[in-house]
């Protein structure tokens, strides 16, 4: 009979262990995420959290427009990359990464930016949801200017950028620089850049529909971070 509990104490374990996580994630922006190639610096950050805490994965890409509607929907249980600043209701993880954000423009413009109310004067352009996940500040700036924008694919802000059909975008230089390489056939990427600091590093969580769910993930993290795999997945990505 002793036996018999045994089995089913490991059954239970393991049917613990194997939970499914439908995991949204956004698309391409190497080299945090190469969509499609089950690899990135955030990417493997999120996933290997996710393992370490008992999860199989199973990721799904799309705009991050997109996957907070299927968050609320049901249909994933969780998202990367969000924040508790993004107006959905969600669980939300301890940070697991941070990005710098700068505001860029042509050299050439000369253009003269302090601060984030300054790009009212500007043609803008950001990645999805930056007009809530980038501060109450940028939100202001984001409502009161009619020619700011945001872009689904991170790409498309090389190309606005470089053939000067937009003023200013908003990026992190590491996924500004990576793409550069994925449109010198299309736009001039040589044509010098001003860098206008004005963002804080922006902390980013993964937003989940359940709360044991979150939890489970933060101690993942914390293992992680513990056993140096996550800065052995940090090292794997320095050239960036």
């Amino acid at each position: 009979m002793q036996w018999m509990w045994g089995m089913v104490l490991l059954w239970f374990s393991f049917a613990i262990a194997a939970e499914p996580l439908r995991l949204g994630i956004g698309t391409h922006k190497p080299p945090y995420v190469f969509q499609g190639e089950a690899r990135g610096l955030e990417y493997e950050i999120v996933v290997a959290a996710a393992k370490h805490a008992g999860f199989t994965v199973q990721v799904t890409y799309a705009p991050m427009e997109r996957l907070h509607l299927r968050l609320r929907r049901g249909e994933i249980d969780a998202i990367a990359t969000t924040n508790e600043r993004s107006g959905i209701d969600a669980f939300y993880s301890e940070p697991h990464i941070y990005y710098q954000n700068v505001a860029l423009a042509l050299r050439a413009r000369n253009y003269k930016i302090e601060r984030i109310a300054d790009l009212e004067n500007y043609s803008v352009s950001a990645f999805q949801r930056a007009r809530f996940l980038l501060g109450s500040e940028f939100q202001r700036m984001a409502q009161n200017n009619p020619r700011y924008r945001e872009e689904a694919q991170q790409i498309a802000r090389n190309r606005l950028l470089y053939s000067g059909r937009i003023e200013v975008v908003v990026a992190d230089m590491r996924i500004l620089r990576y793409l550069n390489r994925e449109v010198l056939d299309q736009v001039d990427v040589s044509q010098p850049l001003s860098e206008y600091r004005i963002f804080a590093a922006t902390p980013y969580q993964v937003g989940f529909r359940r709360e044991a769910q979150r939890d489970r993930f933060n101690r993942g993290l914390a293992a992680i971070r513990a056993s140096g795999e996550y800065r052995a997945i940090e090292r794997r990505y320095a050239m960036y």
